[in-house]
């Protein structure tokens, strides 16, 4: 069986399926076949039965058993007894009786007395052994049958029908040899027509097998290109919307996604490069200056080597938000795992991120409105979010403004009253690394929006960015979480 299963399993899936529409089709032909056979043979045997059922059950017609008296070389003295009281006065056989029928149902009978003695019918040729049970039917009731499977002395199988007569037994029978025969014949016209239809099966199940698997060839010569060249974004054609046409459409959904990923890393790459290039250059420049000054023997004035410490500290500092934010970023943009979300009170997140936000810009007001708020997501990812957003607001805001903060049901807003955002620069403000051209002098990396617009969906929630809608200067960012106003 292990090497059955093994020969199996090391087939390919095209030649499985031909196997198994074959063996499908062959079991299915056998059992139509069986019982087509199984039918025919019950339909000719009842017509066999139908055939005695008509035989008369005397075999003597209408006359007297006991006016009839057998001679004793061809029935036996005890036979000619028992159907009897008078001598021998003829020499006629059951009176004359001649065998009936035509083919299949031809019918000829024999009495069979108490003691098993057999009389054949007049110009009968064909005697049936007689079954010791027969003699049982001497207790049947006037008009009672019965019928058993029998052999006619020599081994020609029979239908018998067995009944009683006056004091005898008489078995009528009809011969079945023929019909043996044609069932035979049958079972090998049948047998025949099974094979030609599994091996026709077996051609068909094979054709059908290449014709529904060429979807899936097609996908694993996809699969094997992507590997070949690693090009991912290759897709195959679609064509209905079974099964496998799901499957192609899966295959090419996650090639582009794939696709997709591969871009947003180049990308990611570039942009980190890009942005990395100017703080690393700049360190590189200052550290030269003072190893040429340290080696030349000339030391830089002491204002000067203030100055030139204090920009490497902030160009450090800049590396070191920058570096944090592409680690915020490459996590995957799904939902994080539900084990690190739980409860978190956002309103007092807003209250930690307003007072760095003050360190931050000690020359400005912050106008709070703050009410009760419970979210679930990631506690450390939405304080980021809404540290991101002060910072901006921060940044942009001149010097002696306002920024203005709002959580009202759900609904987070922080606004500056800075020089705002152009009309045809919104659409990019969460794009990674994408700075406004006129902000670009400031320090930042181009992060700090695509961090909170990653922590915000993860949290189930939206985020926007627009002009105020008073009329007045500077920029509205709102954010909603789903959640509510008291503790769960």
């Amino acid at each position: 069986m292990k090497r059955l299963a093994g020969w199996y399993g090391g087939r390919s899936l095209r030649s499985r399926l031909a196997m198994l529409t074959a063996a499908a089709v062959a079991v299915a032909i056998a059992l139509s076949a069986l019982a087509c056979w199984f039918i025919v043979r019950d339909r000719l045997y009842q017509q066999v039965k139908t055939n005695l059922a008509n035989a008369p059950l005397s075999p003597f017609g209408p006359r007297n058993l006991q006016n009839l008296d057998w001679p004793s070389s061809n029935c036996g003295a005890n036979a000619a007894a028992a159907l009897t009281a008078t001598q021998a006065t003829t020499t006629k056989l059951l009176g004359g009786q001649q065998p009936g029928g035509r083919g299949f149902y031809q019918w000829n009978s024999q009495l069979v007395a108490g003691d098993g003695t057999v009389c054949l019918q007049f110009g009968a040729t064909k005697a049936v052994t007689v079954d010791p049970a027969d003699l049982d039917a001497l207790s049947y009731q006037p008009n009672q049958v019965s019928y058993r499977d029998g052999t006619y002395v020599g081994g020609a199988p029979a239908l018998v029908r067995v009944s009683r007569y006056e004091h005898v037994v008489v078995l009528t029978a009809s011969p079945t040899k023929e019909m043996h025969d044609s069932l035979q014949q049958l079972a090998l016209l049948l047998g025949g027509v099974a094979a030609l239809g599994v091996i026709g099966a077996g051609l068909t199940g094979r054709l059908v097998a290449r014709s529904a698997l060429k979807p899936v060839d097609q996908l694993t010569n996809a699969v094997e290109h992507i590997a070949r060249t690693e090009e991912v974004g290759t897709t195959i054609p679609v064509r209905g919307d079974d099964e496998l046409a799901r499957l192609s459409s899966s295959f090419n959904s996650m090639s582009t996604a794939l696709a997709n990923s591969r871009e947003r890393q180049t990308r990611l790459i570039a942009d980190a490069g890009h942005e990395l290039r100017t703080p690393l250059t700049s360190l590189r420049t200052n550290v030269d200056l003072l190893i040429r000054s340290d080696d030349t023997g000339r030391p830089l004035p002491p204002a000067t080597r203030t100055k030139l410490l204090a920009s490497m500290k902030a160009q450090m500092q800049e590396l070191t938000v920058l570096i944090g934010d592409l680690l915020q970023l490459s996590r995957p943009e799904t939902s994080r795992p539900e084990r690190e979300h739980t409860v978190v009170a956002l309103h007092e997140i807003v209250h930690r991120a307003v007072e760095r936000a003050r360190l931050r810009g000690p020359g400005l007001q912050f106008a709070l409105v703050v009410d009760p708020w419970y979210v679930h997501g990631d506690g450390p990812g939405l304080e980021r979010a809404v540290i991101n957003l002060l910072d901006n607001a921060v940044k942009y805001s001149p010097p002696g403004g306002t920024v203005q903060l709002a959580l009202q049901d759900g609904r987070l807003t922080v606004r500056d009253h800075g020089p705002g955002i152009p009309p045809d620069e919104l659409q990019y403000v969460f794009d990674r690394f994408w700075r406004s051209p006129s902000s670009r002098q400031l320090p930042g990396s181009g992060l700090g929006l695509s961090i909170v617009a990653q922590a915000v969906q993860e949290a189930g929630g939206e985020v926007s960015l627009g002009p105020a809608t008073d009329g007045g200067p500077g920029t509205v960012a709102t954010v909603r979480l789903p959640g509510q106003s008291t503790a769960p």
